[in-house]
C-alpha cells in the first residue's frame, strides 16, 4: 500500500469491512450521518484521525499484509527476491521521474518569474481528492520564454480571486454619492432633513452591499456586464436625489427597484446553474421582491404616510438579510423545530469571502475619511492666510486622521480573531454596525464644510474667503447644524467602540490599559460629544477644537494603554550587548576576527566546543 504522502481516508480490514478516517469531530458526524443513510445496514466503522481507534486498525491492517508477505516469502522464495529487486528499481525510477516532471514544472513556472535559484523549492499541490490509490500524471517541460509570453483570458464564468481594479472604480463613483447627499442634508439641518439623508443613504448604502455580492461570488464577462449595469442605475439615482421627496422620488425609487429586480433575475439564474444553492437563493429573491413590492406600494402614497412603506421596506432589504442567516443556521442545527425538507432546503448556502469582505468594507471607510478631508478645502483671498479659517481645517485635518489612526492601526492591530470568524452574532454586528458608523461620520464631514468656512470667531473675515466658500459662510451656526456635527461625530465613536469590541483582541501580560477600560473612555467622550451642542455659546472654532481635543485624548489613551508596564515611550540610546559563555581560547579568536574585519561561522566554533563544560 502506498499513500505518497497524503492522509489516507479510507481503510478495508482483512474481513473486509470498510473504515472511514474523519479528520474532524464534525467530519466525524457528518461521515456517520451520511454514511447511515447509504449503507443501513451498517457495514462500516468511522474513527477520529490520530485516535487510537485509528492506530489500532492501521495496525491490524498492517500486521495482515505483513503475514501475507512472509507467505509468499516462504511459498516463492526465488521469484519474491526476483520481484523484490524489480519493484526496487521501479520505485527508484519513479521516484526520479516524478521529480522531472511534477517538481520541474513548479520550478521552471517559479523561474519565469523570479529566475533561476538553487535554493527555491516548492510545494507539492494535494491532489483533489485523496485515496487508496492514486493515478499518475505526465507533465512536460516548460518553455520559460513562451510562458513569459501567454497572457491570462478573461473567462465567461469564473470564481474571484483578489479585489478587481473597477471595485475601486465604484468606489471613487460612491465618493460623488455621498458629497451630494452630504451636502443636501446640511444644506437643511432640521429634523426632516436629518429624515431624507438617513433614507437616501440607507438605500446607497443597500446598492453597494448588493454590488459586493455580484463581486464577491464571480470574476467574469457576465460580472462585469452586471456592475455596469447596477453603476448605470446607481446613477440614475443619484441625479434624483436632491428633489427626491418633492418631485423626484417616483424616479429615485423606480432606479433602485429595477436594481433589485435585477439582482433578484441573477440570484435566479445562479440558483439554475447551481441547484445545491438554490434554496438561499431563491429565499434572497423573496426578500428583495418583496421590499420591491413595498417600495413600489409607496411610491403611490403622498407623504407624510409614504413614511410607513418606506420604513417597512428598509427593513426587509437590510434586515431581511439577517433574519435569513438565523434560518439558515437554525435550520443546520440537528433536533430542531424545522422540518426535514426546510432542513434539506437550506443545507448548502454561498460561502462569504471574509478577506474580500473586510477589504472591501475597509476602502468604503477609507474614502469615507477622505470626504470628510475634502470639505476642509476652501478659497482664500487675504495676501496672510493664517487665521480662523486656516486653523479649523488644521484641526478638522487632525480630526479625520486620528479617526483614521484608532479605526485602522488601533482597533486593527493585535486581533486574533476577526469578528466576522468569531461568531455568527458577532459577524451580523460588525456588518450591521458599519453603515450607522459611516452615516454618522459623513454626516459630521459634511458639517465641518459649513463650519469651517463660518464667520462667528475672531480672525474670520468674510472678506478673506472667495468664490463659493464666502457664498457659504455664516455669521451664525445654525442650531441643527451644531447637532449634526457633534452627534455625528459622537455616534461615530460610538460605533467605532462598539465595532472594536465585536473583534477577539491578543491578551498581552503587562499591558497598561485594558481593553474594556480603553472602550469605556471612547463611550463617555462620544456621550459627551453628542450633548456637547448643548452649549451653545461656543462658536465654530471653539466647537472644533474641543471634539479635535476630546479625539486626540482618546488615542493618546489608547496609545498608551497598548503599551507594556515598564516599556520606554523614547528609543533607547544604549547599544545593544550580547553575552555567551565562550572559552578563552575561542575569545581570543573572535576578537581577532573583529579587529581584522574578518568572518567567524558560529557553527564551527559549536562543532570545535563539543564537550566543553564551563568551570563553575
Amino acid at each position: 500500500m502506498q499513500h505518497n504522502g497524503h492522509r489516507l481516508k479510507n481503510l478495508l480490514r482483512p474481513d473486509g469491512r470498510r473504515v472511514h478516517v474523519a479528520a474532524s469531530p464534525e467530519e466525524h458526524t457528518t461521515l456517520l450521518k451520511t454514511l447511515a443513510e447509504l449503507e443501513p445496514d451498517g457495514s462500516f466503522d468511522i474513527c477520529l484521525h490520530g485516535s487510537p481507534e485509528h492506530l489500532e486498525t492501521i495496525r491490524e491492517i498492517h500486521s495482515h499484509h505483513e503475514q501475507k508477505r512472509d507467505e509468499l516469502r516462504q511459498m516463492h522464495a526465488d521469484l519474491y527476491q526476483e520481484f523484490e529487486n524489480v519493484h526496487f528499481q521501479l520505485e527508484a525510477l519513479a521516484n526520479e521521474m516524478h521529480y522531472l516532471t511534477e517538481q520541474g514544472v513548479s520550478l521552471d513556472a517559479n523561474f519565469s518569474k523570479f529566475g533561476y535559484d538553487a535554493h527555491l523549492r516548492t510545494r507539492e499541490l494535494e491532489p483533489p481528492a485523496s485515496s487508496m490509490s492514486r493515478g499518475s500524471s505526465g507533465h512536460g517541460p516548460l518553455d520559460w520564454d513562451a510562458e513569459r509570453r501567454k497572457g491570462r483570458s478573461l473567462k465567461l464564468w469564473k470564481r474571484p480571486v483578489e479585489v478587481a481594479s473597477f471595485e475601486l472604480f465604484v468606489d471613487l463613483l460612491y465618493i460623488g454619492i455621498i458629497a451630494i447627499i452630504g451636502d443636501q442634508a446640511v444644506e437643511h439641518p432640521t429634523g426632516y432633513g436629518l429624515l431624507q439623508f438617513t433614507i437616501v443613504f440607507s438605500i446607497g448604502w443597500k446598492i453597494w452591499s448588493d454590488l459586493q455580492i455580484i463581486t464577491s461570488w464571480l470574476d467574469d464577462i457576465i460580472q462585469r456586464l452586471s456592475v455596469m449595469f447596477v453603476m448605470a442605475c446607481l446613477i440614475g439615482f443619484t441625479l434624483n436625489i436632491v428633489e427626491a421627496f418633492e418631485t423626484t422620488y417616483t424616479m429615485m425609487i423606480a432606479f433602485y427597484v429595477t436594481q433589485r429586480m435585477f439582482q433578484s433575475a441573477y440570484l435566479l439564474w445562479i440558483s439554475y446553474l447551481i441547484p445545491m444553492i438554490r434554496g438561499f437563493m431563491v429565499a434572497q429573491v423573496i426578500i428583495a421582491v418583496t421590499g420591491s413590492a413595498v417600495w413600489t406600494a409607496g411610491i403611490h402614497v403622498d407623504y407624510p404616510a409614504r413614511l410607513a412603506p418606506i420604513w417597512i421596506a428598509l427593513l426587509f432589504d437590510i434586515v431581511g438579510q439577517i433574519v435569513l442567516v438565523v434560518v439558515v443556521r437554525r435550520a443546520q442545527r440537528p433536533r430542531t423545530g424545522i422540518g426535514p425538507m426546510f432542513r434539506k432546503w437550506f443545507e448548502f448556502h454561498p460561502s462569504l469571502n471574509i478577506e474580500h469582505k473586510t477589504e472591501r468594507t475597509n476602502a468604503f471607510v477609507t474614502l469615507v475619511f477622505g470626504y470628510s478631508v475634502i470639505g476642509l478645502f476652501y478659497q482664500n483671498k487675504a495676501a496672510y492666510g493664517i487665521n480662523a479659517f486656516f486653523g479649523k481645517a488644521v484641526l478638522s485635518l487632525i480630526q479625520a486622521f486620528c479617526f483614521n489612526w484608532l479605526y485602522f492601526e488601533i482597533d486593527g492591530w493585535n486581533i486574533h480573531t476577526h469578528a466576522i470568524r468569531r461568531h455568527v452574532l458577532s459577524s451580523v454586528i460588525w456588518i450591521t454596525i458599519h453603515l450607522p458608523f459611516i452615516m454618522s461620520y459623513v454626516l459630521a464631514g459634511a458639517s465641518l464644510s459649513r463650519l469651517v468656512v463660518a464667520h462667528d470667531c475672531q480672525d474670520a473675515e468674510v472678506e478673506k474667503l472667495s468664490g463659493n466658500s464666502a457664498v457659504l459662510s455664516e455669521e451664525e451656526i445654525p442650531r441643527g447644524l451644531r447637532w449634526f456635527y457633534c452627534a455625528g461625530l459622537g455616534a461615530a465613536l460610538l460605533s467605532m467602540s462598539v465595532i472594536s469590541y465585536t473583534h477577539v483582541h491578543k491578551k498581552i501580560d503587562g499591558q497598561r490599559v485594558t481593553k474594556r477600560s480603553r472602550l469605556g473612555l471612547r463611550v463617555a467622550v462620544a456621550l459627551i460629544m453628542i450633548c456637547l451642542p448643548l452649549a451653545e455659546s461656543l462658536s465654530s472654532l471653539q466647537l472644533i477644537s474641543t471634539c479635535t481635543g476630546l479625539v486626540v485624548l482618546v488615542l493618546i489613551f489608547d496609545l498608551y494603554g497598548c503599551t507594556f508596564v515598564g516599556e520606554s515611550f523614547v528609543r533607547d540610546g544604549r547599544k545593544c550587548k550580547y553575552w555567551a559563555d565562550c572559552p578563552r581560547k575561542r575569545r581570543r579568536a573572535l576578537e581577532e576576527a573583529m579587529k581584522s574585519g574578518g568572518m567567524v561561522k558560529v557553527e564551527e566554533l559549536a562543532d570545535d566546543e563539543k564537550g566543553y563544560v564551563p568551570a563553575s
